[in-house]
């Protein structure tokens, strides 16, 4: 993350400047490196070297956000980036679904053949579509370039400013529930086993996908990205106050309840961080969007790289006042994540968050 933070904005700049699909195969190319760097790392500081690198080197994201945005028609631009949203956030939560599963096992079969779906731009580059790319781009060079700053344009930096709190509470929650699973249940935790706990990341991420999809999109056209965002993020705060009364049950009903609560805590997370995507890519013309979304991941890495230590400190430091007399153990924790919800609800009112003028 804190590789990211330091090139975001410089790979942003080079997809405005020479185009999104060379910043996104750069991106492709270097993640496959320094991933399988880091897998082979034989020392500790080699294996955060490799970490960095790939963070520094891997500016496809921000590049990824312009691009949907710009292939969408309006009325299409929530579903758009709603399928980015989607994607990271499946990718996020059914990564380390894999990683628990795979964590009991012993025996590594390096020897099966495994064929993976890829992506290419062929589709884009057909005779057909050449010429609508070469009418768009006549477009975009007939329209005068801005001189606006990306920094003193308001409604961009103050979505950018929401989107750092929202990514931080969505960070602290990741680190504090795989911990809070694991935990005893003397201590306010579930006794889960890393499998038991891959498993609800692998059931709310099919849940996102569905919601994500087919839900986000209709409601979020309907009412407003932004009304959806502050709907979602309420709703957010009575769902976390539920985590420790859940813990207090057993049996399918505490695995029905923890895989819901779950489920929904992912999909109004990434809605959120989708909505606010929207704000900040109609926020700025098309020729500066690359460098945009390049401040956004900046602001989005420097809150998550904090987050995980955030939350670790918040957890350990609640796991002793199990007799506290207000709040106590796991209570504190999920209303300390409700707090940065409820900042977050705040800043995405007036006078904080400018939005964009249609």
């Amino acid at each position: 993350m804190f590789g990211r933070a330091l090139t975001s904005v410089f790979w942003g700049v080079v997809a405005d400047r020479y185009g999104r699909k060379r910043v996104i195969m750069i991106g492709t190319i270097t993640m496959v490196v320094f991933n399988t760097l880091f897998g082979f790392s034989t020392c500790f500081w080699m294996a955060v070297v490799m970490r960095f690198l790939l963070g520094s080197m891997n500016g496809f994201l921000g590049p990824i956000r312009a691009y949907a945005s710009e292939i969408c028609r309006k009325e299409h631009q929530t579903l758009g980036l709603s399928t980015v949203s989607t994607s990271w956030g499946i990718g996020l939560i059914v990564g380390p679904a894999l990683g628990g599963l795979l964590a009991q096992e012993t025996l590594h079969m390096h020897n099966e053949e495994h064929t993976e779906g890829h992506c290419t731009f062929d589709d884009m580059e057909s005779p057909s579509n050449l010429s609508d790319a070469k009418e768009k781009s006549e477009e975009i060079k007939q329209e005068p370039p801005s001189k606006e700053s990306l920094l003193k344009n308001w409604p961009l930096m103050s979505s950018i400013i929401v989107f750092g709190v929202f990514s931080l509470h969505d960070m602290a929650y990741t680190e504090i529930f795989s911990l809070w699973a694991v935990s005893p249940r003397k201590f306010g935790g579930l006794s889960y086993s890393t499998k038991d706990v891959g498993e609800v990341l692998a059931v709310s991420g099919f849940g996102l996908l569905i919601f994500q999809l087919f839900i986000y999109p209709s409601v979020a056209n309907v009412l407003g990205p932004m009304i959806v965002c502050r709907i979602l993020a309420v709703l957010s705060i009575p769902l976390l106050s539920s985590y420790p009364f859940i813990a207090m049950l057993s049996g399918s009903g505490l695995a029905i309840l923890i895989t819901c609560a779950s489920l929904l805590k992912n999909a109004f997370s990434v809605s959120i961080t989708t909505g606010l995507f929207v704000l900040q890519n109609n926020a700025v013309t098309q020729h500066q969007r690359g460098a945009a979304n390049g401040i956004s991941l900046t602001a989005m890495s420097l809150f998550k790289a904090v987050g995980p230590a955030v939350g670790g400190a918040i957890f350990s430091w609640a796991q002793n006042r199990q007799g506290a007399s207000f709040l106590p153990g796991d209570h504190m924790v999920f209303f300390i994540l409700n707090v940065i919800v409820g900042i977050g609800l705040l800043m995405t009112f007036k006078p904080f968050l400018a939005q964009p003028s249609t």
